[in-house]
């Protein structure tokens, strides 16, 4: 969440990014109001606090001096006062409480270099990469659905039954494929990336920190007898494991990376990319997430990215890279790029990763923090993640890419030492 007080000394600032996300200002004037409130209602809580105290130091020496009269009334003064600190104290948690809330719903401000822009048509294209679009060829232009059902690398009509729409089966070497690419995905980032293997279900604060929840709860998956949710991102997760800690700063900046199975509702995504695996309810996925220094994060988000992008230039498949604006951005993110492969069967570009710089908003709500090097008082940390793959898309495109006249499917090299030496799928 935002810090309070950016909303006390710089209203104007934050006015200002909330208006670059399309988000209406005005909430602004109640968090200002109501911030002054619960700060009002705490001073005078804190007022008769310290007067209770005194009555009582002056009560103990009035029995001592045997004055009994006196003390009675001052007592009796007393515990008038201490309903009062009552009262004022429920009002003060109640008005903290309601301000909670509100902070909590408040999406983070855009970064200064994020380009401006209300929605997905103004992201800005940094750079396409690969064969251009215009140059596959007739055998690459078959959908990746058909591909999958005549090779039996996909049974999306089992995967239904079993689970309902929008729930995918893979088998044979599909199956295959989707383990390789976690695989790999892990083994390129091992060199500096602490694998984790977390929990899928979560408790409610391990969703609230890093801003999924409450905005996002219509999107989420929620065993309600138990009180848990089912990850939509290893983001979650891990970005949870230090919370309420304090880090060394010697030891940032931490790097992490998990695979995980992933679940979103896809809430209001009726009737649309529903094919296939365009859109679906649960997948696989390797994130890369870091915690580091507010000085550190920009060298880390160019990290995070030039890693995400290798995987595809490994794999032979062309990309764009895009700068998404600040009405585009997702609530908690600063900063993002995403990362589309293009895949010639539905010729279409498919966003396979978004590699995000949280600034300190995640890290506010989960109070992560750190003693600096240089000492003095903790800070908050910055957080950082991004998909390193996220296999449906890539699935998608690779085998759409890599599909001959043949019609069989063509493995690329780094792939086959996970596919059991598998060169090709369909002679």
């Amino acid at each position: 969440m935002l810090d309070v007080r950016r909303f006390r000394t710089e209203p104007d600032v934050v006015r200002a990014g909330l208006a670059r996300r399309g988000e209406d200002p005005a909430i602004v004037d109640e968090v200002v109001a109501l911030d002054a409130e619960v700060r009002r209602l705490s001073a005078g809580r804190d007022d008769i606090r310290a007067r209770i105290r005194t009555i009582s130091h002056e009560v103990g020496q009035l029995h001592r001096d045997g004055r009994r009269e006196e003390a009675g009334e001052l007592q009796a003064e007393s515990r008038a006062l201490g309903e009062e600190e009552k009262r004022l104290d429920h009002a003060a948690d109640e008005a903290s409480a309601r301000l909670t809330e509100l902070l909590l719903v408040i999406p983070n401000l855009p970064s200064p270099d994020a380009p401006d822009g209300l929605d997905e048509d103004q992201n800005v294209v940094v750079r396409v990469e690969g064969a251009d679009p215009a140059s596959f060829e007739a055998h690459q232009r078959v959908p990746h659905w058909e591909i999958g059902e005549q090779f039996g690398l996909l049974d999306l009509t089992r995967g239904a039954k079993l689970s309902g729409s929008m729930f995918v089966m893979y088998r044979r070497a599909g199956a295959t494929l989707v383990r390789a690419l976690c695989q790999l995905a892990l083994d390129r980032n091992a060199d500096l990336f602490e694998e984790i293997r977390p929990p899928m279900l979560v408790r409610t604060e391990t969703m609230v920190s890093t801003g999924h929840l409450p905005k996002f709860e219509e999107d989420a998956y929620h065993v309600e007898r138990d009180d848990l949710w089912a990850i939509p991102t290893a983001e979650v997760p891990l970005t949870s494991l230090a919370r309420g800690e304090i880090l060394d700063g010697a030891d940032l900046p931490m790097r992490f990376m998990a695979h995980t199975s992933c679940f979103r509702r896809e809430a209001g995504s009726a009737g649309k990319d529903t094919r296939g695996l365009l859109r679906v309810h649960e997948f696989d996925k390797v994130e890369i997430l870091a915690y580091s220094t507010p000085e550190d994060s920009a060298e880390l988000h160019a990290e995070l990215l030039r890693r995400a992008e290798s995987l595809l230039v490994e794999l032979g498949l062309s990309y764009r890279v895009l700068d998404l604006c600040a009405g585009d951005l997702g609530a908690s993110s600063a900063r993002t790029f995403d990362l589309e492969a293009y895949a010639p069967g539905v010729d279409r570009y498919l966003e396979c990763s978004s590699v995000s710089w949280f600034s300190d908003y995640q890290a506010r709500r989960a109070n992560i923090r750190y003693r600096p090097q240089a000492g003095g008082g903790t800070q908050i940390c910055h957080t950082l993640n991004g998909s390193a793959l996220a296999v449906p898309r890539v699935w998608a495109a690779l085998v759409e890419t890599h599909r001959q006249p043949d019609g069989s499917i063509v493995i690329p090299e780094v792939l086959q030492p996970y596919m059991r030496g598998l060169e090709r799928i369909g002679e």
